[in-house]
């Protein structure tokens, strides 16, 4: 379907992120680190290039380094499944045509889809906290329910892209902008 002046479309980034890729690498190269240091230390064979971890007694540093591998390594699982099925990506789709607001998320097992009429929508929340936890999203304030959040969770947005993009859905809806 070709893009028209009543179709509004905002893609919006899931858990494939340059850094969520870094942070999985780092867990699994130091899970099978610790694996192999473990499996040295019973083994009495170093099996890393560094060190010397045959020399370590198997119980307790051994077996300590074994179970710190093997948590690590169920993280390192846990982080690429949610890498690979994109947890979080979807998309923000607002019709003015059909009067019908369509917020759609990849959740672990099932797709998330929320249906809004337009007329409900009240108007468009810029939310800005910093701090040690900051928080920079838009949000959708419906009336009877909850603010709708419709930004990505995680790296805050630059404050110049997210008034940006806050004014031209206000805009495209007609609807006030609320928070700037």
């Amino acid at each position: 379907m070709p893009p028209s002046a009543d179709v509004l479309e905002q893609p919006v980034l899931g858990s494939r992120r340059p850094s969520n890729l870094l942070v999985a690498l780092m867990v699994s190269l130091g899970g099978v680190g610790f694996l192999l240091t473990s499996l040295s230390s019973y083994l009495h064979r170093d099996l890393l290039p560094v060190g010397h971890p045959a020399d370590l007694e198997w119980v307790p540093q051994g077996l300590v380094m074994g179970l710190y591998g093997v948590a690590a390594v169920l993280l390192a699982s846990y982080l690429w499944a949610v890498i690979g099925i994109d947890v979080g990506s979807g998309s923000n789709r607002f019709d003015r045509s059909a009067g019908q607001a369509t917020i759609s998320r990849r959740g672990f097992r099932q797709r998330i889809d929320v249906e809004i009429p337009l007329r409900d929508i009240q108007a468009v929340k810029v939310e800005v906290r910093d701090g040690l936890n900051p928080r920079r999203r838009l949000a959708l304030r419906v009336q009877g329910r909850r603010d709708m959040p419709l930004t990505r969770v995680g790296e805050p947005m630059p404050l110049a892209d997210l008034e940006l993009s806050g004014a031209q859905l206000a805009r495209f809806l007609g609807v006030p902008l609320e928070g700037v």
